[in-house]
């Protein structure tokens, strides 16, 4: 009997087995061991064409069918294989406002790879259009993915969240779809409040973003002197009863004084309904930050306007005087008070010398007491410009005016930090409080506070202090212990401004439960060990 020998493959190993003395058998790899039997037929002995056992033709028919098999579950793994490389390149960036990776901040969508012709498509959605980073993403996108050795192609596809905001509660139909309101206060006029709103809007439309302005001056409307739309009047939908907000340079706007009736003679009741309508029933749209130009003063309508709307943050304006720093400090107690973080402090009154330094004729005032005095991260100063004035009176912002100035260059930098500092507390109040199934416990880490601690479920609903849970008027407990189940578990949380979270139960009762509250329950030391996985 002859010997045939297989041709040399690195990937083919022989051994023999004693079942079958009589026969050699040749152990290959799966991936050799197609393409070695088919060398075989192809061999000839003394010139004849070698002839293979009907037993060994069925193996060669099973190991095609396997070969094929093998092929298309090998494409799976180099698929996957392939978007682990992208990803892991990708995760190699860094967001300097997050400081997380884009990976895990869930901004890339939409991955496709065909690693045969070296093709990488993918879609980075970024939280906000007017990322001032975008375009170092963008280009570090590239790099990055252009480096691994299969890729010849990489396209990135920019795009933005949609606009929505960080809220659970009932939001009136036109705030549904706006994703951050910046209130722009002063609590004193004639500081600059209203060129500072309207400039700071207009920064934020040329960064990319949809913008809106409402000014919430009744007595004193502003906006229709610092713009100038061609539709110088509101206009009413009569079959949903909504404002449709007049435009100038891409910007929505509503205020009063676009109501045709000039200036408002009314009292502070119905000055607050007049806003609150105003506000609320506009078809704003989508928009990435509505900006409200505050009234005056602390009073009930800066109330009505905090409490309606859920604010997302507060820029100050002020001047250096005294006289100043006493009604800001008043402004910024009651955003302390309603929980809207205060971000940053526009201080007018710094002029230029010749050699183009700034001086400041009446010393650094209030801007810096607030900042110090509070805890606001960001102080600008604001120049005093001859052309700042006449373009507010203009009806042409000066940023939209000369966007290459020196004012716009402040405004610029002003404009980037809102979108950095409102990013990172829409980030912080949507993971404030969250449940941890795998430990049955909620974590919460209130913003702007560097602890984390854990609860139990069941103390967070005994601790509801709602009138389902307390009594009103004498205070006696509803709730008792033994109805909370140990073992129940919330069905929701939903942030609910920068103040609370709304927790939904098993039973269908939805649980206001505020920060500070939170912070004073009974805290789990023990931690438990996580749950099994399926559990």
């Amino acid at each position: 009997m002859q010997l045939l020998y297989a041709p040399t493959c690195h990937n083919l190993s022989l051994r023999s087995l004693h079942t079958r003395p009589k026969e050699v058998w040749i152990a290959v790899s799966v991936a050799g061991l197609f393409s070695s039997l088919e060398k075989w037929l192809h061999l000839s002995v003394n010139n004849q064409p070698c002839k293979l056992p009907p037993r060994k033709c069925f193996y060669l028919k099973k190991t095609r069918a396997l070969n094929s098999s093998v092929q298309a579950g090998g494409s799976a793994v180099s698929t996957r294989n392939a978007e682990s490389d992208v990803l892991k390149a990708l995760s190699q960036i860094i967001d300097p406002d997050f400081g997380t990776d884009i990976v895990s901040c869930g901004f890339v969508k939409d991955l496709n790879i065909d690693e045969a012709q070296g093709e990488v498509s993918f879609r980075l959605e970024l939280t906000t259009p007017a990322c001032p980073v975008k375009d170092m993403f963008e280009q570090k996108a590239n790099e990055v993915v252009a480096l691994l050795p299969w890729v010849k192609n990489v396209k990135v596809t920019m795009s933005a969240q949609p606009a929505r905001p960080v809220y659970a509660g009932q939001l009136p139909q036109g705030l549904q779809t706006i994703s951050n309101i910046i209130a722009v206060s002063s609590c004193k006029g004639g500081v600059g409040k209203s060129t500072v709103a309207v400039n700071l809007a207009y920064t934020l439309a040329g960064m990319g973003a949809r913008v809106g302005i409402f000014d919430a001056d009744v007595y004193g409307p502003s906006l229709p002197t610092m713009v100038s739309p061609e539709n110088r009047l509101l206009e009413m939908n009569p079959e949903k009863r909504t404002i449709i907000p007049t435009e100038y340079l891409g910007v929505k706007l509503v205020s009063f004084g676009f109501a045709g009736q000039g200036r408002a003679i009314m009292r502070g009741p119905m000055v607050s309904g007049v806003i609150d309508q105003l506000l609320t029933t506009t078809e704003w749209g989508e928009l990435d930050y509505l900006v409200i130009d505050m009234p005056p003063g602390t009073g009930d309508i800066q109330l009505t306007l905090c409490q309606v709307v859920p604010l997302t943050a507060a820029v100050i304006v002020t001047t250096p005087q005294k006289l100043a720093f006493i009604d800001v400090a008043k402004g910024v107690r009651m955003f302390s008070k309603l929980k809207v973080p205060c971000v940053a402090v526009v201080e007018n009154m710094c002029h230029f010398d010749a050699d183009g330094k700034r001086y400041y004729p009446f010393g650094r005032g209030s801007g810096s007491q607030v900042v110090q005095q509070f805890g606001i991260p960001h102080l600008f100063d604001l120049p005093i410009r001859p052309t700042l004035s006449a373009s507010g009176d203009g009806g042409m912002p000066e940023v939209a005016a000369d966007p290459q100035g020196e004012v716009a260059k402040i405004f610029q930098n002003l404009g980037i930090c809102i979108v950095q500092q409102c990013a990172k507390i829409r980030q912080q109040v949507s993971t404030a409080v969250t449940y941890d199934k795998s430990i049955k416990a909620i974590k919460v880490k209130v913003p702007d506070s560097e602890e984390e601690f854990l609860l139990h479920p069941a103390t967070v609903r005994r601790n509801d202090r709602s009138a389902q849970s307390v009594d009103e008027w004498t205070g006696e407990q509803k709730l008792q212990y033994a109805d909370v189940p140990e073992d129940i578990e919330p069905e929701e949380i939903r942030p609910m401004g920068n103040y609370a979270v709304q927790i939904t139960w098993p039973d269908g009762f939805s649980q206001i439960a505020p920060y500070d509250q939170l912070q004073t329950m009974e805290r789990l030391v023990d931690v438990p060990e996580p749950a099994p996985i399926g559990a």
